[in-house]
């Protein structure tokens, strides 16, 4: 009993150092920033690895005289010549109202104290994915539609397949890591700050990028492996799997299969997210009073919204059969998952939620006061 004693306050000051050190700029992590760095130089060497070794495939493969493709044409909006301009438009709007929606986001959690938790730590990361998500992706359609040039590169094809993939897989386990967030929040709120510490926090999302990453560079090494030939007309906007798997020449069998368990592994966040969510309603089942009860249930509402759009559309794209497979329909659900999901989450994560209304207008607040000091 003595010990728990001498014990206890030690957890008690972490509790409360938490509230007021950042949970994005934190000190004590300086190996998680060394961490980052290494990941990021680790991505660029795989990257390298992947574009060489296409490269020398694809010199192999002109000493032995076959056709082989060095460019895609990309063939998305060509059925739509009219409606270049106004697409431009549209697409030009979305594109600039997420990424700023999703940088100010990010400002503002970073500007604000009291946001300096793990819920919103956590939904820094997701604004941070979101802005790179549209970025990967976006600024190709506007040069399309701009310009008139459908013409990418290999290399260009490539790299763009690579990020966005990254975007895409880290966004899954990202999900799933705010779903644990959340359960732990509802279902045992006395101990969720010593649960959710920092050093927790950084280690989920650390976990997060790694992963993503990996099945990156494994998706990316069975796609473009492969040899294309003869076409390479992209009936799509971008370049994603399942268009570029029709041009390749190679049985695909294989890369099919490896491929397929890369997206089941990252669609099982689905199912930790489902657990996740049921121990959530039972925890909020066992409160007394419904004001708990709709208290308790408004901050998991959010982000079960963003949840259902984003994996809803992901298993409509990749886990339909092939029978049941349309291009059309893929391409408007791929805008959908690449241009509206990113611009939507902010939207959706700070237009009921009281602590982002809040902290927006302390620190406009803040920049007025400045102003007139300065002015």
């Amino acid at each position: 009993m003595a010990q728990f004693q001498k014990y206890r306050p030690r957890r008690i000051s972490q509790v409360k150092d938490f509230s007021k050190t950042s949970s994005i700029n934190l000190p004590e992590n300086i190996n998680l920033k060394l961490q980052r760095k290494k990941l990021y130089f680790n991505s660029k060497v795989f990257l390298f690895f992947i574009l060489f070794s296409s490269k020398v495939r694809i010199e192999s493969m002109a000493k032995n005289n076959l056709t082989t493709v060095t460019e895609f044409i990309l063939m998305g909006f060509t059925d739509y010549p009219r409606l270049e301009i106004l697409l431009f438009l549209v697409f030009l709007n979305f594109y600039i109202v997420t990424f700023l929606g999703n940088v100010g986001m990010i400002i503002l959690i970073q500007l604000d104290v009291q946001l300096h938790t793990p819920m919103y730590f956590f939904l820094s990361h997701l604004s941070l994915l979101d802005a790179c998500y549209t970025s990967v992706i976006t600024p190709q359609i506007l040069a399309t539609l701009a310009t008139g040039k459908t013409v990418i590169s290999y290399s260009q094809c490539a790299a763009q397949f690579f990020f966005f993939t990254i975007c895409a897989g880290t966004e899954c386990f990202l999900l799933a890591v705010m779903a644990y967030d959340r359960c732990v929040a509802v279902s045992n709120p006395l101990h969720y700050t010593i649960a959710m510490n920092p050093r927790i926090c950084w280690r989920l999302v650390v976990g997060a990028y790694v992963c993503g990453i990996s099945g990156a560079i494994l998706r990316t090494t069975c796609t473009f492996t492969l040899s294309f030939c003869d076409n390479n007309q992209i009936n799509f906007f971008f370049c994603d799997l399942p268009p570029l798997l029709k041009l390749a020449c190679d049985d695909t069998t294989n890369s099919e299969v490896i491929i397929f368990y890369c997206n089941f592994v990252f669609l099982a966040n689905a199912l930790v997210i489902l657990i996740s969510y049921l121990l959530i309603i039972k925890a909020i089942l066992r409160v007394k009073t419904s004001g708990g009860r709709a208290k308790s249930f408004s901050t998991c509402a959010s982000h079960l919204i963003a949840v259902v759009l984003y994996f809803g559309t992901l298993i409509f794209m990749y886990l339909r059969s092939g029978s049941n497979k349309s291009l059309e329909e893929d391409k408007v659900v791929s805008v959908f998952y690449t241009v509206v999901i990113p611009m939507l989450n902010p939207l959706i994560y700070s237009l009921r939620n009281k602590d982002v209304k809040a902290a927006f207008k302390r620190v406009i607040g803040r920049f007025q006061v400045f102003w007139n000091m300065y002015s």
